[in-house]
């Protein structure tokens, strides 16, 4: 049994801080990220839990977890039944939302050690896996097959699915991402992909790329380098080029007009990482 990567208990205190620092109305409100996490008492004097210097990172964090919230949310009610979160770390979505959750069948990918850590943390928590949620361990580093998985844990791959996939394009080769959206676009017709993916640093101003070069930084000292950057035009081009019929790229200022517009606190999202949404045909 493996800890959960750095980067995903990161992203759930990043998540839990939000509710803890920032006033309401919260855009996301995740009341298990920090029982799930574990963090210890002092977790808030971590150096990337700073106020000062962490806000647009759980800005970011919250906006695309509520984004994809939002479009499953949207998607079941048009009678989409499956919901599949790739890299889904310490996703919190099947025990917090069991009103939507109950009408979906889950699947969570992960590798496998972090997976059971998550497993046993869940059950300690008394909160265990409920009857719509399947974790689904994928060992890649054996070559092991995600899809052929995903089938055996009882996807089904004739109805649709929504596919959540934040936060894991910009540690995957170019070519990895595209054979990633390739299977996703063979998927059934009217299947949903939102996928997160990194701006290059020249698209960015000098302010912006100092955080996004901190970040990358951070992300190699951890053991998990950034690989990938996407221009808005190159990710709409290798999802069409995967088979996807609609493809729409959502910029970090499209989600501040969405969930951040008026806040007094004026906390919002710097440019950096952006939304591929996706349909099949």
């Amino acid at each position: 049994m493996t800890a959960p990567d750095s980067t995903a208990v990161r992203t759930a205190l990043w998540r839990a801080l939000h509710v803890e620092i920032d006033p309401p109305p919260h855009v996301f409100a995740d009341d298990l990220a920090l029982r799930l996490a574990g963090p210890g008492e002092h977790w808030q004097d971590r150096d990337d839990m700073d106020p000062a210097t962490a806000g647009r990172y759980r800005a970011g964090m919250v906006a695309r977890a509520r984004f994809v919230e939002d479009l499953v949310a949207a998607q079941a009610e048009s009678g989409v039944g499956q919901y599949v979160i790739l890299g889904a770390g310490l996703d919190t979505f099947a025990q917090r939302r069991p009103d939507l959750a109950a009408r979906l069948r889950v699947f969570e990918i992960d590798r496998p050690g972090p997976q059971e850590w998550k497993r046993q943390r869940l059950a300690e928590l008394g909160l265990g896996i409920p009857p719509w949620l399947r974790l689904v361990a994928v060992d890649f580093e054996t070559g092991q097959s995600w899809p052929d998985r995903l089938a055996a844990e009882g996807f089904t791959p004739d109805e649709p699915a929504v596919v959540a996939s934040t936060g894991v394009s910009m540690y995957l080769t170019k070519e990895a991402n595209a054979q990633t959206l390739r299977r996703i676009a063979a998927f059934a017709p009217g299947s949903t992909l939102a996928m997160t993916f990194l701006l290059p640093p020249d698209l960015l101003d000098v302010s912006q790329r100092a955080g996004l070069q901190a970040t990358a930084a951070k992300a190699r000292a951890a053991g998990t380098p950034f690989v990938s950057t996407f221009s808005p035009e190159e990710a709409v081009a290798m999802a069409r080029d995967a088979g996807f019929r609609d493809v729409t790229h959502v910029s970090s200022e499209e989600l501040n007009e969405r969930y951040f517009a008026d806040r007094p606190d004026g906390l919002r999202i710097e440019p950096g990482e952006e939304f591929l949404v996706a349909t099949t045909g």
